[in-house]
């Protein structure tokens, strides 16, 4: 008898925790279902909410160019940045701070170069350093594919006074090259300057080949090439 008590005893206990795993009808459950239900959205809206592709307008060009340059920048900028002396700019360029255009194009033999000017509006000295982002708009504001090539050229700090310009040299064909028969034609270029989030944009036509890519300097003091 005690053999059988001993077995009813855990068929019973299994029995009743299988019930309390399964239990959709019980009291019990239904008072704990509430929690799970005001706690699943807030699991689930990060990853829906905003997908990269969902809008293709030039706020989401701007943060795809901004997370693909921006970050790279920062990197090296962290990395790499001399300590300032006194009297020196102790902080970077923000986009807020900064004008920017694009010079005058030099052609020859199917290329083109260009130097891409931000000038230092704030009323106190800042310093840019490294390589920035690129995007290319086209009339209807719809955005071109931009690949933006950092050239090999170890880059420098250049400090700017308020109303002082640096540049960087910018390079692209007009030639296509590959499978393309004809090439698209800017009306506007999207900035992002090193270590930026925020972006400028300013007139430019041209007409970009090789899908887009334009070879893109670090930038150097002046605003000249």
């Amino acid at each position: 008898m005690r053999v059988a008590n001993s077995t009813l005893t855990a068929a019973a206990a299994a029995l009743a925790l299988l019930a309390a795993g399964c239990g959709t009808g019980t009291t019990p459950s239904a008072a704990a279902t509430p929690p799970a239900k005001t706690t699943t959205p807030h699991t689930t809206t990060p990853h829906t909410a905003t997908p990269p592709a969902a809008d293709p307008g030039r706020a989401t060009a701007a943060s795809a160019a901004s997370a693909r340059y921006g970050a790279a920048a920062r990197t090296t900028t962290t990395g790499s940045t001399p300590t300032q002396s006194a009297g020196a700019a102790s902080q970077r360029c923000r986009t807020t701070g900064l004008r920017a255009r694009v010079g005058r194009q030099d052609p020859g033999a199917g290329n083109r170069y260009a130097p891409l000017v931000l000038t230092n509006t704030s009323g106190k000295t800042c310093w840019v350093y490294g390589f920035v982002g690129l995007v290319l708009i086209d009339g209807r504001g719809d955005v071109l594919r931009t690949r933006t090539r950092r050239e090999s050229v170890t880059p420098h700090r250049v400090s700017l006074r308020p109303g002082a310009s640096a540049h960087a040299r910018l390079h692209w064909t007009v030639v296509p090259s590959g499978h393309e028969t004809r090439c698209p034609s800017s009306a506007r270029l999207m900035i992002i300057p090193p270590d930026e989030v925020a972006h400028l944009e300013v007139p430019f036509p041209a007409t970009v080949c090789d899908d887009g890519r334009i070879d893109a300097r670090p930038m150097a003091p002046g605003a000249s090439l």
